[in-house]
């Protein structure tokens, strides 16, 4: 009857019944909801607001629009999440849209394309959540696209960018090979031994004194200093040659580190040997300590091995807000206590406290709890101020710490998840390549069993379908774009 009339059966041919006074039965994963045509249309955009529209249809209307149809009912059936479906509805109510607890950003905003609902109806606080789990999803498409290009080989390219792309690997990629790894180590070694050579350096029973009686670092110390500035400068070239984008690259913060780490000791050189010629000894002497100071830049370049340092970087990022408040909290206690205590310290006859703006230092070290003693109250009132001023600063720093380390631990969990999930977006595209070379298999010994073919050709084909690599399934785009859209 259905495939004979496209009609629908019991629909009121008349029109007397308008689309305004219809009630519908929608019916969503085994709810049942009932709906008036005037609010439905509304948003007349809406999947729900054509169902109102669709019977003069007939079915070819009605089954484009929904799942299955009752006519005796006038019930509609869809199979999809019922408890998203309770939430999106609130837009014929209440004109905007608020997500439960528990329900996946990704899934329900499928569910509103679904429903033909537009996101601007979404609230403020749940589009926030949503545009996180987007950009968590994007993480994860990005860690695993750099593990397939990794993985891959691309023969188009020349031998000269395969060759960049293996040495940017082996210095930039630890994990990517058991070589890597002992060079990220032997990279990390050298930073601690030119850190500690650049300490033990400033010892005086370590120097040496030269021809003009001036004090000099050790040969020998100046020797593991020149080789651990040889390391560095061949790798920051190598890692410059064979980056893919070199300006990024030169721009990028850590890669500045490596720089301001390295420029002191060739500046340093090329003033003793040509400096002198062209200024005082001295004015060379004092430019050249200057510039060996410049050298404690290279302990940052322990945050390039360091996850934990990289993740406290982050976590500081994201809590300008709140060190902005300690700050701000501190300054007001410093200018307060310090304008108190010198105005309470000048009846005293041997003040320590000369003016306001030296009473700065003392409340500084008071409110942070340092107490050096250089500077202290002698007066009752002034020991009383002393005594609000550091128990304020007490307070005042601990009020902004717990939402930094809660930063801390949100963005270092984050990352383990991250991690964890693209390893897990892996092991997933691997287990359907395989079952799709098995699939592939099973299909060709059973054309080969049909056609009768057996035999060397008949073993070669199935070694073949065995000992083919899954690496280039894996490049493809499909399997790891549909399960990422897909967050379960």
């Amino acid at each position: 009857k259905m495939a004979g009339d496209s009609r629908f059966p019991h629909e009121d041919t008349d029109g007397s019944e308008k689309s305004e006074e219809m009630e519908i039965v929608v019916n969503v994963g085994g709810v049942r909801q009932v709906f008036y045509g005037d609010n439905l249309n509304q948003y007349p955009e809406t999947r729900l607001a054509e169902l109102v529209n669709c019977l003069s249809g007939g079915y070819d209307s009605i089954f484009s629009l929904c799942d299955d149809y009752d006519p005796g009912k006038r019930e509609f059936y869809f199979d999809r999440d019922p408890d998203a479906f309770k939430c999106i509805i609130d837009v014929y109510y209440f004109g905007e849209i608020h997500m439960k607890k528990g329900i996946c950003p990704i899934c329900f905003k499928n569910e509103m394309e679904f429903w033909k609902v537009d996101l601007e109806f979404l609230d403020d606080c749940c589009k926030a959540h949503l545009s996180e789990k987007k950009e968590e999803l994007e993480e994860i498409a990005r860690r695993v696209q750099l593990i397939l290009d990794d993985l891959g080989v691309d023969a188009s390219e020349s031998r000269w960018k395969r060759c960049q792309k293996c040495i940017w690997k082996f210095l930039e990629k630890p994990e990517s090979s058991y070589p890597a790894r002992v060079i990220a180590v032997l990279s990390f070694l050298f930073i601690l031994i030119s850190s500690v050579v650049m300490c033990v350096g400033t010892i005086p029973d370590l120097q040496v004194v030269d021809a003009e009686g001036n004090r000099m670092e050790h040969p020998t110390l100046d020797s593991i200093e020149t080789a651990c500035i040889g390391w560095f400068t061949m790798e920051y070239v190598l890692r410059l040659i064979s980056s893919p984008n070199k300006l990024h690259f030169a721009l990028s913060f850590m890669n500045i580190v490596d720089v301001l780490a390295i420029l002191p000791f060739y500046v340093s050189l090329t003033l003793t040997h040509l400096g002198a010629k062209l200024m005082e000894l001295s004015n060379v002497q004092q430019a050249v300590q200057a510039l060996r100071i410049m050298r404690i830049a290279r302990i940052f370049k322990l945050a390039r091995h360091s996850s934990g340092l990289q993740t406290l970087t982050y976590a500081l990022k994201r809590s300008f807000k709140e060190l902005g408040l300690l700050l701000m909290y501190l300054a007001v206690g410093i200018f307060v206590f310090s304008a108190l205590g010198y105005t309470m310290e000048q009846s005293h006859p041997e003040t320590l406290f000369k003016s306001i703006p030296q009473s700065f230092w003392w409340a500084i070290i008071t409110m942070t709890t340092v107490g050096y003693g250089d500077i202290y109250p002698k007066t009752t009132l002034g020991k009383l101020n002393a005594a609000i001023s550091f128990l304020c600063g007490v307070i005042a720093i601990a009020l902004p710490i717990h939402p930094i380390i809660n930063n801390f631990v949100r963005y270092y969990n984050k990352q383990r998840v991250l991690e964890t999930a693209a390893k897990h977006e892996l092991e997933l595209m691997e287990l359907n390549s395989a079952e799709g070379k098995a699939a592939g298999s099973r299909s060709e010994l059973e054309d080969l069993s049909k056609e009768g073919k057996e035999g060397p050709f008949y073993s070669s084909r199935i070694k073949v379908s065995h000992s083919d690599t899954f690496i280039h399934l894996l490049s493809e785009e499909k399997h790891y774009r549909t399960r990422l859209q897909s967050c379960k």
